[in-house]
């Protein structure tokens, strides 16, 4: 199924491409998300005709992406939790709490933004923590978690 794309989608293609991708991909992600329509000749049509309003609308969600990052860049996050003797927290800190820490900290931020490829923290200690704000906007964070 050939779609138009109306954002970025990463490992897929950027604004404008016309791309084939699976009948089902399309009709239920990319079409009900608003990233692509069908690549019909009157949809090729409307989409040139909004290009530039499209351009200017990834081009402001980036920028806002990038000013994020540069709010981010020297970040220490302190995170207290019970532990016990050995340095294990009873629990863990999840990408949740480090969403809310950044929040109170005055910085809008999603928990789906927060990448923890190793699952929850479990123990204290320092560890750099990625987050992917925009398609091509990553940066890391130093999370801090110690003993209450």
């Amino acid at each position: 199924m050939q779609v138009i794309l109306l954002k970025k989608v990463e490992n897929l293609g950027a604004l404008g491409n016309i791309v084939s991708v699976r009948p089902g991909y399309a009709r239920n992600f990319l079409i009900p998300q608003g990233k692509a329509q069908m690549a019909t000749k009157a949809n090729m049509a409307a989409f040139e005709v909004r290009r530039a309003e499209l351009e200017a609308e990834a081009e402001a969600i980036l920028a806002s992406a990038q000013s994020r990052r540069d709010q981010l860049a020297e970040m220490v996050l302190t995170i207290k939790g019970k532990a016990g003797n050995e340095g294990k927290l009873f629990g863990s800190v999840s990408n949740i709490e480090i969403a809310e820490a950044i929040q109170a900290a005055g910085i809008n931020i999603e928990r789906r933004e927060i990448r923890m490829p190793d699952g929850a923290i479990r123990h204290l200690g320092e560890f750099e923590i990625g987050l992917h704000l925009h398609a091509e906007v990553d940066t890391t964070i130093k999370v801090v978690v110690e003993s209450e």
